[in-house]
């Protein structure tokens, strides 16, 4: 019966490593953090905090997911909509610049379908596109969004917004990125609820 004893404490290892590095990287940076850095903050060699990843590619890419985890599990116990979290999310970015750095570097290169990362950052796009679109639609029934909108599109909307604003932030760091997403969602909720027509000569 060795081997689900050792299973656990594999899982349990892993998933040490990936908190370890989620709170080095939020700390010091993406760039300025290596595989050696956080395989000493567990007490591993390179080899060894490697063997638990594939690769430097899908170690970097769990740790994401994690944020992920933590962002949701956060918003959830503060009880928020999915936009109200993700604008506070888009707050608590402006504190691990480190994270920020990693998921614009990642988000570029999962366009590779090779990439480690690629499966990961298009289910997670679906997810938050998913909820984002729900919140809007219960929004729409409950007459604080206007009905025209779509959902699917106005969550596309804001996710790009909240990434854009999210890269203006790096070369920017005095841009206010939540600030201008939470704009963006009033905006959403001034639009008319009827498009006006232009009228025609006579």
């Amino acid at each position: 019966m060795p081997r689900p004893t050792r299973y656990a404490k594999g899982l349990a290892k892993r998933e040490e490593i990936l908190t370890v590095a989620l709170e080095v990287i939020a700390r010091t940076g993406y760039r300025r953090t290596s595989v050696k850095e956080l395989a000493n903050a567990v007490g591993l060699s390179q080899a060894g905090l490697l063997h638990y990843f594939a690769s430097k590619e899908e170690l970097f890419a769990e740790i994401l997911a994690l944020r992920d985890v933590v962002d949701e599990n956060a918003a959830g116990e503060r009880g928020e909509s999915p936009i109200d979290a993700l604008v506070s999310v888009v707050r608590h970015n402006a504190e691990v610049p480190g994270l920020v750095q990693l998921f614009a570097q990642f988000s570029v290169a999962a366009g590779d379908p090779e990439h480690p990362a690629h499966d990961a950052f298009v289910d997670r796009y679906a997810r938050i596109r998913k909820s984002l679109a729900e919140d809007i639609a219960e929004r729409q029934q409950a007459g604080t969004l206007p009905s025209n909108l779509d959902p699917v599109t106005a969550a596309n909307l804001v996710i790009a917004a909240a990434d854009g604003l999210q890269i203006q932030w790096l070369l920017d760091p005095e841009l206010d990125m939540a600030e201008h997403l939470a704009g963006l969602v009033s905006l959403l909720g001034s639009a008319p609820v009827q498009a006006t027509q232009p009228e025609q000569p006579r």
